[in-house]
């Protein structure tokens, strides 16, 4: 029988698991337009935190004892749509669970590209679409700029570090840890920055950029956005897409340096992927280019088994992941 996990109960700081339950899912007869899907691989992604809260916010609220969802990616095992024959390898957002019934239209057709099917939950969906165009349309950052990324081995993170790097800019990247931080120099960064070390985010960034920095892509908030403001050039952009430090806190993020916002001119823009959907197709050319190249670095951490699912998702907030984080099923 086929399972999902739960949301019992809404989290208060960081999720444990007593919050989560595995239960089964109740078994029915396919509808016209219906496929069922053997998931195969699901996407675990710091947003999903913000669901767990009872709040208005860019995507509804996860329901208490309701089966979970998130991103997805499966083959066709019994189809009433004529257009998807068992076999077709689908990208959804039925995740959180082993099988789904889905409809037609809520299904993507992963595309012939000769890559593995959970690279169309990284680099090349979700995360890959943030960096692109959090980088390349909200901080409108160009060759010759000098780029600041936090989280920088994380799965957005280290796409912006590679993207911006084959468009000819300077990249900091921040990382914890030898581990992290050195495999994000081998992305091509120009300097990394260890959060974890004995020196001072705003102390390291002002050494890395002694004439500052024009974009910040913000994955953390915190101490990092501070040393961004800091020293960001007059101009500078910036493009806040996660502030995960703040998920799970119940203070409020410090901005010591906000001041700065009107002294420098700073342009601080908060963005959604979904604000892109319809420029997916170039999306799509423009990140197959650098994919194809050869250059691209791909890197996932890859828990086995719908049982731990919750255990990746709460690997994201300790640093538990490099690159993608995936659950293999």
């Amino acid at each position: 029988m086929a399972k999902a996990w739960h949301l019992v109960r809404r989290p208060n700081g960081m999720p444990v698991a007593e919050d989560f339950a595995l239960r089964d899912l109740p078994t029915r007869e396919l509808a016209d337009g219906e496929v069922r899907v053997a998931n195969r691989w699901l996407s675990v992604d710091p947003y999903m935190r913000g669901r767990m809260n009872d709040g208005k916010s860019y995507v509804p609220p996860f329901a208490l004892d309701a089966p979970m969802d998130g991103g997805a990616v499966g083959e066709v095992i019994e189809s009433r749509a004529a257009e998807l024959p068992v076999g077709t390898r689908v990208q959804h957002m039925a995740g959180w669970r082993d099988e789904a019934i889905v409809t037609a239209k809520g299904v993507q057709k992963l595309p012939d590209l000769g890559i593995p099917d959970q690279a169309f939950l990284g680099a090349l969906g979700m995360p890959g679409m943030t960096a692109w165009f959090g980088l390349l349309a909200v901080a409108e950052a160009r060759a010759g700029d000098t780029v600041f990324v936090s989280a920088a081995a994380g799965a957005v993170g280290s796409t912006v570090v590679q993207i911006a790097k084959a468009k000819g800019m300077t990249v900091i990247g921040s990382a914890g840890g030898t581990d992290k931080t050195d495999w994000v120099r081998s992305l091509g960064a120009d300097h990394v920055l260890d959060y974890k070390g004995d020196v001072p985010l705003v102390k390291a960034l002002g050494a890395a950029a002694p004439d500052g920095i024009d974009v910040y892509f913000d994955n953390v908030g915190g101490d990092h956005l501070d040393a961004a403001l800091a020293h960001a050039k007059q101009g500078a952009r910036f493009a806040i897409c996660g502030m995960i430090d703040g998920y799970n806190a119940s203070q409020p993020t410090s901005l010591r340096y906000l001041m700065r916002v009107i002294a420098a001119r700073i342009r601080v823009q908060g963005f959604i992927v979904s604000d892109f959907m319809n420029r997916i197709g170039e999306f799509h050319q423009g990140m197959g280019e650098i994919v194809a190249s050869g250059k691209f670095q791909r890197e996932e951490t890859v828990v086995d088994g719908l049982e731990a699912t919750p255990d990746a998702f709460l690997g994201l907030f300790s640093g538990k992941n490099k690159g993608k984080m995936l659950v293999k099923l």
